[in-house]
């Protein structure tokens, strides 16, 4: 197949402003990955062409971008899932400062993931015969789900809260704030509440799913948001 690829270039240095390119590809194949195209562009045709990418296999969370119209992770998107009869956009993930082409700015989503404490913190001493702790297998069920989260911030980026309010904390830290709350083994469930039960938290989530939309990992992180704010009002009923 032929195939044109439209993509956002941005190279700070030398361009005013973002500008599209469009990019004619031969011998595109229906299993061909998003990915696969661009390295094609970038080894055969343009290698100012910048993007991230990693392990490839939709693990690392490193190619999150925009594909006609909606997140996805580059590697996990095949065009035959595509619309190829017109050309296929590919543009940076959105809200996000762009540093150049695909590549965005990721402080500013870290720094709302840090907040929330993302990291077990014990609420007692480790066993001391150095065995690990004992929970329950219905415990960990509970937040198997929202341990799949990679990081690649295409639910964020996704969330109509998160354009309108630059303080909002976002699906990704708040899903994160659910695994250690739910977390048997985790001391600082309280901590956690009272960092994420405020206005640029919990009640910021208008429940409009597109970060449910878009997770490539298809977490459920609406419900686990909807679960944090249960866990709230209990608190404070």
């Amino acid at each position: 197949m032929k195939v044109t690829f439209r993509i956002l270039r941005y190279n700070p240095d030398v361009d005013k402003a973002p500008h599209y390119e469009d990019y004619t590809l031969d011998n595109v194949h229906p299993t061909d990955r998003v990915l696969d195209i661009l390295h094609r562009i970038k080894w055969e045709i343009d290698g100012t062409l910048a993007f991230r990418r990693s392990c490839a296999h939709g693990m690392c969370g490193s190619d999150g971008m925009r594909i006609n119209g909606q997140n996805a992770l580059a590697c996990a998107t095949l065009l035959k899932n595509l619309n190829i009869d017109k050309p296929v956009v590919i543009e940076p993930l959105p809200y996000l400062p762009i540093v150049k082409d695909l590549v965005v700015e990721m402080d500013e989503f870290f720094q709302k993931y840090e907040i929330v404490k993302p990291y077990l913190i014990p609420k007692e001493e480790p066993p001391a015969d150095g065995r690990e702790y004992r929970v329950a297998p219905e415990e960990m069920d509970r937040i198997l789900e929202s341990t799949k989260c990679i990081l690649c911030a295409c639910c964020s980026t996704s969330c109509p809260s998160s354009w309108s309010d630059p303080d909002y904390l976002g699906p990704a830290a708040l899903l994160k704030a659910y695994r250690f709350v739910f977390d048997p083994r985790d001391g600082a469930a309280a901590e956690r509440l009272a960092i994420v039960d405020t206005e640029d938290g919990l009640w910021r989530c208008h429940t409009i799913f597109n970060c449910v939309e878009v997770c490539p990992k298809e977490i459920n992180i609406t419900w686990h948001i909807a679960e944090l704010k249960k866990k709230a009002l209990s608190k404070t009923s």
